[in-house]
């Protein structure tokens, strides 16, 4: 408790530095992911551009990402949204905080809040798969197919490897099918 009283203080009283620009380490890695033959060769690349995500600007805004993505995975889904508040406040322009915060939402099944936070990383940060992906999932979840494919595609461009591409079949039964806009399948 005194931790995150201590970082809610200095979150408080400090401003959030600027996020570091490392685009050209992702474009790196994006290109070499882009050229792994298989998912296996793809795997760390994949961990590399995650881990240049999850670099948050300073100590603070890293203790509470952490925190906030303890919470998550021990399913404490709201105090894990309220830490990530605390993280777009202090960091507004750190793309992970919202991605994070999204994650979070949309396991509760607050599909439309956590659409939201996912256009407001992308707005930040328009490679990040892991939003593209997450927006993907979120408007599927919604019942939005049609509108899912073309982000999800936009994801699989930048790494053909991502998981999710398994459903681009489902993407496209469903697009066939005539479904899309809050139509469910």
């Amino acid at each position: 408790m005194a931790a995150a009283l201590a970082g809610l203080s200095a979150a408080a009283g400090a401003a959030c530095p600027p996020v570091a620009d490392r685009s050209g380490e992702l474009a790196r890695l994006f290109a070499a992911v882009r050229a792994a033959p298989d998912a296996d060769a793809a795997a760390p690349l994949t961990r590399g551009i995650w881990a240049i995500w999850a670099a948050a600007p300073d100590a603070t805004a890293q203790e509470i990402l952490d925190r906030g993505m303890r919470r998550r995975e021990g399913y404490d889904f709201p105090g894990a949204v309220r830490e990530f508040d605390r993280l777009v406040a202090y960091c507004p322009d750190y793309a992970e905080g919202y991605n994070q915060r999204a994650f979070a939402r949309y396991l509760q099944g607050d599909y439309a809040v956590a659409l939201t936070d996912l256009d407001a990383a992308l707005a930040r940060a328009p490679e990040h798969t892991g939003a593209l992906t997450g927006k993907a999932l979120t408007l599927i979840g919604l019942g939005r197919h049609a509108d899912a494919s073309p982000v999800l595609r936009a994801a699989l461009a930048l790494n053909p490897w991502l998981p999710e591409r398994g459903l681009l079949p489902m993407l496209d039964a469903a697009e066939g099918a005539g479904l899309g806009a809050g139509v469910e399948l």
